[in-house]
């Protein structure tokens, strides 16, 4: 749920101190945010049911509102898809068009995903659309404005704009970079405490008081991934600026970090996360070091 290869139009600015993440750093608004937490699914259905995930990205850009609508955020409905008699699953009352509807609710996102794509394939209406190209993002767009799937008389405008200005098309192909490879570190706008990016993974960093509890509600990761993703112990006390990460940390640094020189009061788990290495894979890039050493100043660590 997690890669995101557009080019940023904002300035770049670099993080300094020996609890800098190395990289450089841009700024997202919520649909880039959007786009990167769930082109790594459109493209999974893609792959499984013909549909371009560049439509897909774009319908859930427009009917969540960025993930931020509330049928999005109370249901996690990411299309608008209502409950109808074939529906069995759970429902959600909300306000459209002029008048409440029964909308489709679901465990998570990653359900709304797959139930939509189901939704397509299983309806004759859409069946047209399956005879186009999955590269022919007009032609998809066009075809679901015509099949009804929304009242919006410019549906196939508005999805087409969104594929067009955040080069949502590349996702159909799938031949952009491999996230891993991408070492921008990425900020919400005015948010100190946002979802960013380093070394081609989501991060945050904690706030004072913060607890898994808190992180998990504000991030919407589980209290155990996030424990797992950063190595850390249930009963782990957050301070102020840790950095912590929202999904899979790497097994070793992206290229350009063959090494790291320590600097005072670092350690091999503050170094996993400064670059963002699983700690067990930093352990066993360095077998010199075991869990109990402590390094000097001016100990060499591998990171690849």
């Amino acid at each position: 749920m997690r890669n995101f290869y557009l080019l940023l139009l904002t300035a770049i600015f670099t993080l300094t101190g020996s609890n800098s993440l190395k990289a450089q750093s841009r700024t997202l608004n919520d649909s880039e945010i959007y786009i990167l937490k769930y082109s790594d699914i459109a493209v999974e259905q893609m792959k499984k049911y013909g549909i371009p995930a560049s439509i897909t990205l774009a319908q859930g850009l427009l009917e969540s509102g960025a993930g931020k609508s509330k049928l999005a955020t109370k249901a996690n409905n990411h299309f608008g898809i209502k409950a109808d008699s074939r529906w069995k699953g759970k429902t959600f009352t909300s306000f459209d068009n002029g008048n409440w509807h029964k909308f489709r609710a679901y465990k998570n996102a990653e359900k709304s995903y797959d139930d939509h794509s189901l939704f397509l394939v299983g309806n004759s209406r859409y069946a047209s659309l399956f005879k186009l190209s999955r590269k022919d993002y007009k032609g998809w767009a066009k075809g679901l404005k015509r099949a009804y799937y929304a009242e919006d008389r410019e549906y196939d405008k508005k999805l087409i704009g969104l594929i067009e200005k955040y080069e949502l098309h590349k996702y159909d192909s799938n031949t952009l970079f491999n996230t891993k490879k991408n070492k921008t570190r990425t900020q919400t706008e005015n948010s100190q405490f946002g979802i960013l990016k380093a070394n081609g993974l989501l991060y945050t960093r904690a706030d004072t008081g913060d607890t898994f509890k808190t992180l998990s509600k504000r991030t919407g990761i589980s209290k155990r991934k996030l424990r797992k993703y950063n190595d850390l112990y249930k009963g782990y006390v957050f301070q102020k600026g840790d950095i912590v990460y929202l999904e899979k940390k790497n097994r070793k640094a992206v290229k350009g970090y063959e090494f790291h020189t320590t600097k005072s009061g670092e350690s091999l788990y503050k170094i996993s996360q400064m670059y963002g290495i699983k700690l067990k894979s930093l352990y066993n890039l360095n077998p010199q070091y075991e869990s109990y050493t402590t390094l000097k100043v001016g100990d060499v660590v591998r990171l690849r």
